[in-house]
């Protein structure tokens, strides 16, 4: 048993934002009183389960998208490499099979998904395995089974989770506080889940010299 406050963050490496919140959390685990758990879904099902459309798709917004990026890239201490082929990242392909094949991980090597996930962000998924540390085995593995059934019910039931949840987009954290759910979504709401959760917001980069 734990007396620890539970954490979830529900992403999906297609978002930049996502990654922002992933690394946070990771880095706060020595620093918060919290049990974090990671949830891969997909946020192409989040989108059309919500109703939502990706930033990208207007005009407007994805023009200040490639600014904002920048700024939370240097503000949480993070390279940004933005693909070339961004839009069809973003837009057109999605990361279905990107998300079962962490799935697949999480349900057979879940020592692996923190890495493979950050691993993700930057490189497609073998080049991301391997540097993750996961041997051939283990890759062939979790690519045999990321077209099962197991791993399509649980990436499809994760996903119907985080909308029953109020999802929209990603990140999408829950905490558990109190017996209730508290929802947060963005990389920008540390602030407010540390005061909900009853602990400290440091900044980007705890024990180093805060940004804000």
């Amino acid at each position: 048993m734990t007396n620890k406050k539970v954490v979830e963050i529900f992403f999906d490496v297609v978002s930049p934002y996502s990654r922002f919140a992933f690394e946070t959390l990771c880095r706060y685990r020595p620093h918060w009183d919290m049990e974090l758990r990671l949830r891969p879904f997909f946020l192409g099902g989040v989108m059309q389960g919500s109703g939502n459309k990706p930033p990208a798709t207007n005009a407007s917004k994805a023009a200040y998208l490639m600014t904002d990026l920048q700024r939370c890239a240097d503000y949480f201490g993070l390279e940004l490499r933005q693909p070339q082929n961004f839009w069809d990242v973003m837009v057109t392909k999605g990361t279905i099979k990107t998300q079962r094949f962490i799935t697949a991980v999480d349900l057979k090597h879940p020592q692996f998904t923190e890495q493979l996930s950050k691993e993700m962000w930057k490189r497609i998924w073998e080049q991301a395995a391997q540097k993750a540390g996961m041997s051939e085995a283990v890759i062939d593995d979790a690519l045999s089974a990321m077209n099962s059934a197991e791993v399509k019910d649980t990436l499809r039931a994760v996903t119907q989770e985080a909308l029953d949840l109020g999802c929209f987009g990603a990140p999408f954290i829950v905490a558990h506080v109190n017996g209730k759910k508290e929802a947060f979504f963005g990389a920008d709401r540390f602030p407010i889940l540390a005061m909900v959760i009853g602990e400290t917001w440091k900044g980007p980069l705890p024990g180093k010299s805060s940004r804000l």
